[in-house]
């Protein structure tokens, strides 16, 4: 037990050294002794036995869960996966799952590797694992999948209620960056950038000089849904297009050793191309970089939605045995001087929820020709479409997976053999609400969060008879709006259906293909790289 004890107080004096510049220390060391002698008197006479590791790891969650939500603590497991990430090579079956609640569900498999081959679908649920039970395991069961190469897993999983078996042998996964190209016509070149890893710079590289073989003398880079990575491969995107010595961001911090600016650190691989990225609420972290970089040296036009808004740095901090603090470091700014960060995690509302930035509250910038743009809440697009938007409604069906759970329905209910005369109609929208009926979906909105609280309020002052009435006819009138929402935000949902749809048939290759004529912001990007006048226009 001495031993256990002993070492919070070593890590105390490792700590001590590195904080010793903060005036605080005393309080720091302080509090550690106080939570050391607390978690000790805990684990030694609690009525009940207890498990040191779970009551650490929740009380770390504790600790860090009212910062935002970047800063985390990543045990060993976690940590690798974080290294496997950014690498974008890993050992297993290649294919994403969702892990939640005891209940392991494929949610893409991957074409050509081990659970494509041994026809594992989207929306299987995996029961077992090598005879593992997934409900009765303990930790994460998605780390049962990985192994090492061509090794043997024997899975059981249930498909629309029926079980299935099937063996298959782990392979090297190779996780792109860029998930598909192809020229658009004779001469425009596009590119879908997925993620930020350390195969970015050289797959886009490699895409677009290809692209520029076959005849392509204009680009379109897709951002949308990117959720960023590393910032130092979103600085080497920019700099494809932007001369050497250029700054792209700077990032600022109360730590400074933290303040740096970086710039551009190799000749541009072609600075007259003329560029059109594509971003959407989904765009993140460093895809924000690239879109903000591009947008404020004039280098691109930027057409979508509105981006996700996340101006915070992130870095890894090696703690004891194997696990990190990844941890919030700096604030970055575009090179007009602009932070994006859209949510204000350090003022919250009566809810315990991040403040958003109010668009009154937006400062301007002026881009290196002159343009005025805007921070606070992302990167705005030069021509913003509604198509790109993503609504309150839209984003609940998305996290409560109701599209995901139509998708497979609609896959083991319709046949569709060719990409080019797929269309979700309006009989299968109508289905689509049906389904939502059926399964009980439902979601809270803001305000009826709000209404809630003001329920409880009255309660607590007697006033409950009097308020009850008026409360049900607000619940009754949202409830329509919502229905409502679900009808205007049609094309959105269609949009989104539809390509959950062409992946299950046609993998994302198929799905990218499809976008090629008949995405919205595709279409209006071609529209606005085939009219020089009109791209300079907006340029200047």
């Amino acid at each position: 037990m001495k031993k256990n004890i002993l070492i919070p107080f070593l890590a105390l004096g490792i700590l001590l050294a590195t904080v010793s510049f903060k005036k605080d220390f005393f309080e720091i060391a302080k509090q550690i002794e106080i939570f050391t002698t607390l978690f000790k008197e805990l684990n030694m006479n609690y009525v009940d036995e207890t498990t040191p590791s779970d009551l650490m790891n929740k009380a770390i969650k504790g600790m860090l869960e009212d910062l935002d939500p970047y800063t985390v603590y990543w045990n060993e497991q976690e940590v690798e996966d974080a290294r496997i990430n950014n690498s974008g090579m890993y050992t297993g079956i290649g294919a994403t799952v969702r892990n939640k609640d005891n209940k392991m569900v494929i949610i893409e498999p991957f074409k050509g590797f081990p659970a494509d081959i041994a026809g594992l679908k989207a929306g299987d649920e995996i029961i077992t694992i090598n005879d593992i039970n997934i409900k009765e395991h303990e930790g994460d069961s998605s780390e049962l999948l990985k192994g090492m190469a061509d090794t043997k897993v024997n899975l059981t999983y249930l498909r629309q209620g029926k079980k299935e078996e099937t063996s298959l042998i782990r392979g090297a996964i190779d996780v792109h960056a860029v998930t598909f190209y192809q020229l658009i016509g004779d001469d425009i070149g596009y590119i879908v950038l997925s993620k930020f890893n350390k195969k970015t710079t050289k797959e886009t590289k490699a895409a677009l000089t290809d692209l520029k073989s076959q005849g392509a003398t204009k680009l379109i880079l897709d951002l949308r849904g990117n959720p960023g990575g590393l910032l130092t491969e979103a600085v080497n995107i920019v700099n494809l297009f932007v001369p050497k010595g250029e700054p792209i961001v700077t990032t600022k911090s109360a730590i400074k050793k933290y303040n740096k600016t970086y710039k551009t650190q190799k000749p541009a691989l072609d600075t007259e191309i003329p560029l059109v990225v594509l971003v959407n609420g989904r765009s993140a972290s460093a895809s924000e970089i690239v879109s903000g970089g591009l947008q404020d040296l004039d280098r691109a036009v930027v057409i979508g939605a509105r981006s996700f808004g996340k101006g915070l740095v992130q870095r890894p901090k090696k703690l004891t045995y194997g696990t990190q603090l990844k941890v919030t470091i700096s604030r970055y700014y575009t090179p007009s001087g602009r932070c994006i960060q859209a949510l204000d995690y350090w003022n919250r509302d009566e809810n315990g929820d991040p403040v958003r930035v109010d668009s009154k509250e937006y400062n301007s910038f002026q881009t290196k020709g002159g343009r005025t743009v805007y921070d606070g809440g992302g990167i705005m697009p030069d021509i913003e479409l509604e198509s790109g938007k993503f609504s309150p409604i839209t984003t609940a069906l998305l996290k409560d997976q109701a599209i995901f759970d139509y998708a497979t329905t609609y896959y083991y209910s319709n046949e569709l053999k060719d990409w080019k005369n797929f269309k979700f109609s309006e009989n299968d929208f109508q289905d689509f609400l049906s389904f939502l009926k059926n399964n009980d979906f439902e979601y809270e909105t803001e305000s009826e969060k709000l209404f809630s609280v003001a329920l409880r309020k009255a309660e607590s002052e007697y006033l409950e008879k009097e308020v009850s009435s008026s409360y049900q006819q607000l619940m009754t009138a949202v409830d329509k709006a919502k229905e409502k929402a679900l009808t205007e935000k049609k094309e959105e949902i269609k949009t989104l259906i539809s390509d959950e749809i062409l992946k299950r048939y046609f993998y994302r290759e198929g799905m990218h293909k499809y976008h090629l004529n008949h995405s919205p912001e595709i279409i209006e990007a071609v529209s606005v790289l085939k009219n020089e006048s009109r791209y300079q226009k907006i340029l200047k």
